[in-house]
């Protein structure tokens, strides 16, 4: 083998600092693209927040879109993109950017939540329960009264009546006023014939004033169990109640059909 001379070693040596140097360079360069992507992904989404806050869902959703563009690996960006479309009803593509979230970080809590919600508003029983059995069965869950009320109305609707109750009864242990397991066991217990305990139901989950749209649904509710006792002018104060919190909604309308036929 030819001897190396300290000449070669030397020019060896810069062109070795030069490649170094180039290198740095370059990842120096992506590594600021990269924050500058980052940062213009983030008050995307800021902005996105903001129009959601406000009402302006489709605004909102462009806006989420660009963060999501600017940083894919990003999961709360996709989180994000699946609650708006959800607000959209656009159902398919909310559960395709929620589990996405969750292939991203596993432990999104919200993510999987969400995605347990939607899977029972799309009548997808077992797949909701499993959701809902997996975040109540992660210690870092902090609501898990929340997970135990979508297993609790998934079992149900899935025919596993007592199933459903002991988790209804193990939801109330953790929060005894949580007033969507409230609203769930009432169900439960109106369409098993217990009118009593659903009553009681009614009434304590209405008693914690969640909101218009719940509260004209548990009116609903009322009147109709206390229209099927016949206790005609009881009903109709709820439903009357339940017309004036959803004029224009869902159990408004309901509430003022049957209030026609006590007319």
């Amino acid at each position: 083998m030819s001897p190396v001379s300290k000449r070669s070693f030397r020019s060896m040596a810069a062109l070795l600092a030069t490649l170094l140097a180039a290198g740095c360079a370059t990842s120096g360069t992506r590594a600021a693209e990269e924050e500058a992507n980052a940062k213009r992904a983030r008050s995307h989404y800021e902005i996105g927040i903001d129009h959601m806050d406000n009402g302006r869902i489709e605004m909102g959703l462009r806006e989420f879109m660009a963060a999501a563009e600017l940083a894919p690996r990003n999961a709360q960006y996709q989180h994000a993109l699946g609650a708006a479309y959800l607000q959209k009803e656009r159902y398919a593509e909310a559960e395709q950017h929620f589990r996405r979230a969750l292939e991203i970080m596993p432990d999104y809590h919200d993510a999987r939540f969400n995605l347990s919600a939607l899977l029972l508003g799309l009548g997808r029983w077992e797949e909701a329960r499993v959701e809902a059995d997996r975040l109540y069965e992660d210690p870092t869950f902090p609501g898990p009264w929340r997970a135990l009320s979508n297993r609790g109305w998934a079992e149900y609707k899935l025919g596993r009546v007592e199933d459903a109750r002991a988790t209804f009864a193990l939801t109330r242990k953790f929060n005894p006023v949580y007033w969507p397991a409230l609203l769930n066991l009432g169900i439960l217990e109106s369409e098993q014939g217990r009118r009593p305990e659903a009553i009681q139901l009614f009434e304590t989950a209405l008693a914690q004033k969640p909101g218009a749209s719940a509260e004209a649904e548990m009116n609903y509710r009322l009147g109709e169990i206390y229209l099927s006792l016949g206790k005609r002018n009881r009903a109709a104060e709820y439903l009357t109640a339940a017309v004036v919190k959803t004029p224009d909604g869902r159990w408004g309308k309901k509430s003022e059909d049957a209030l026609k036929l006590l007319r």
